[in-house]
This record gives C-alpha cells, sequence and structure tokens, in this order.
C-alpha cells in the first residue's frame, strides 16, 4: 500500500508518503516539508497564532493534494510538543478538521519516544542489543531504552533546541553567560531522568535520531546525506567538546555556512549542541550512532504492524 504520515513537529511540518507492506521496510515515495516554527509563533498567553494555523491548514491542503495525486489510500496524521503544549491546541485541530476534514493525534512524549525507538529498533535490528536512544526535536528531548521493540523506559523531556534557544539564548552569537544557562538548565532537567535510564541496564548501541544530531554528526565529519542513508554515520563525545564552544561563538549566519548545517536550524545549532553534550557526558556515552529513521517511520511501522500505539 501507499501511505503517507503527516508529522506537525515544533520546526518543520512534514508529510511522508512510503510504499509500505507488513514485514518490508517502508520505501519513501514523495515527500513535502514547510519550516513552519510554532514556537515563533505564540502568543503572550502561549496560545499559536492565527498567522501560524492559517499557514498549518494551507499545508494540509496542499498534502491531501499531493496524497490523492500519488495515490496513497491513508494519510496518518501526528503532533508533538509544541501542539500538545499551546494554550490553545485543541481549537487549532479543531479548526484544522473543520476546513480539511483530517483529525490529527496528538502524541504524549513518552510516545514520541517510544515510536522513535521502534524506528531505531527496526533499523538496527535484534543483534544490535540494548539500544538507548536519544532525539532532540524543536520543543523536546526523547529517551528511551530498551531490548525489545518496546522499552523498558521512555521519557520526553522539555529540552528542545528551539526551545532552548527562545527562552534562554541572548544575542547572535549569543553571551557566555546565556550559553551556561543552557548548559546548567539542560544538565538538570536529564541528570532528573538519568537513573531510570540507567537502571534498565547498559546499552550496546547508542543511538540518536533527528536533524540536530545529524547537523552535529555532519559537523565533526560524517559523511552528507547525498551519500545515502546506509553509510554509517557516527557522532563523538570528545568532537561535541570542540564543536559547542565553535558554535557559540559564530553568529546563525556563519553557522550557515557550516557544511551540513541548514540556514533554517543554524540559529538553534548552539542549543541543541548544548543538549547533546549534556546528554553524552550525563549518560556517559563515548559515541552515538547515527540512525536514519525516526518518529515517521516508526508510527509507520506500527500502523503496518496493525498495533495500537
Amino acid at each position: 500500500m501507499r501511505l503517507g504520515v503527516l508529522d506537525l513537529g515544533s520546526n518543520t511540518v512534514h508529510l511522508l508518503l512510503v510504499d509500505a507492506h507488513y514485514g518490508a521496510a517502508p520505501v519513501p515515495a514523495s515527500k513535502l516539508k514547510m519550516p513552519l516554527r510554532l514556537s515563533e509563533h505564540l502568543n503572550a498567553d502561549g496560545s499559536v497564532d492565527d498567522v501560524a494555523v492559517d499557514l498549518l491548514i494551507d499545508f494540509v491542503v496542499r498534502g491531501q493534494e499531493l496524497v490523492e495525486d500519488k495515490g496513497a489510500t491513508e494519510l496518518m496524521a501526528f503532533a508533538t510538543s509544541a501542539v500538545r503544549e499551546a494554550a490553545n491546541g485543541e481549537q487549532v485541530l479543531r479548526r484544522v478538521r473543520e476546513e480539511t476534514g483530517l483529525d490529527i493525534q496528538v502524541l504524549s512524549g513518552a510516545d514520541e519516544a517510544r515510536m522513535t525507538f521502534l524506528a531505531a529498533r527496526r533499523w538496527f535490528g535484534w543483534s544490535s542489543g540494548r539500544i538507548l536512544l536519544l532525539d532532540i526535536g524543536g520543543g523536546s528531548l526523547e529517551l528511551a531504552s530498551g531490548t525489545d521493540e518496546e522499552p523498558d523506559v521512555a521519557v520526553s523531556v522539555p529540552l528542545g533546541a528551539g526551545r532552548l534557544t527562545r527562552d534562554f539564548l541572548i544575542g547572535d552569537p549569543p553571551t557566555p553567560e546565556s550559553v551556561r544557562d543552557v548548559r546548567r538548565h539542560a544538565r538538570a532537567r536529564i541528570a532528573e531522568v538519568a537513573g531510570r535510564l540507567r537502571r534498565v541496564g547498559d546499552p550496546r548501541m547508542a543511538v540518536a535520531t533527528s536533524k540536530t544530531f545529524k547537523q552535529l554528526a555532519r559537523i565533526a565529519g560524517a559523511a552528507p546525506s547525498s551519500d545515502g542513508a546506509h553509510v554509517p554515520r557516527v557522532l563523538h563525545r570528545d568532537d561535541l567538546h570542540e564543536i559547542v564552544p565553535r558554535l557559540s561563538a559564530m553568529t546563525a549566519g556563519e553557522r550557515s555556512r557550516i557544511p551540513g548545517v541548514s540556514e533554517g536550524r543554524s540559529a538553534q545549532m548552539v542549543a541543541g549542541a548544548v543538549v547533546a553534550e549534556a546528554a553524552m557526558d550525563l549518560l556517559e556515552l563515548d559515541e552515538l550512532v547515527i540512525c536514519p529513521w525516526a518518529l515517521r517511520e516508526g508510527l509507520i511501522l506500527r500502523r503496518l504492524d496493525g498495533l495500537p500505539l
């Protein structure tokens, strides 16, 4: 079957169409994305503004047209932390449903971690043993650990790169004091959940997904995305110790000129790097293997399995 999954994230709205069959890897057929950045469209009361809702509805309409044109038979739609935490999240989803007919399901942070973990498990297989997963989004950091397809522990911490950039970082480049504030805050929040992850056992493989980790690995010398998904890519903790001060001293414009760093993500790279470094330090991870599959693939796999979230 050809099916689609629409992921309304804190940074970007993604629509991924895949040819998928039970027992086989989903094969990408088409995609559409828009850098909506919901965190930049919040009113003083924490509600999403009308401009963002209009843009979202326009994207959904275009996505539905693409689904029809490409012959997909099903479209699943999910929202993550930005809508989950918005003061008017329910009203936003109701308006989308009324104007497009599309129902968007809001995922909990734990479900985000679980579905992303499933994608990593299927990508690396049973031989990888216990996997520890890290995923940095725009609004939250997801972590999960397990030996099966369902993790033993799955947690979500409000340490997204976009959120921390908005709430803490001052200036361009950011002031050293504000970078220290992000570092202090991130380490305190990760320390609160590190014990839960460590108690279930040491991982045989530590895995990272998300654009933030992929771009950090690219800065550290990993192969570009044009080399394909199956090229091994690894991010070392020692590299992060050098990357964080380097990125912190740059403007967003200067960061965007680094190979592998997109212009849309350049402003958030300092916060993302600080969170990545904090997680690797506190969880004592020397390296992270980059996984090309993440939340959207996990949701597709769960749909093909015929199991509820």
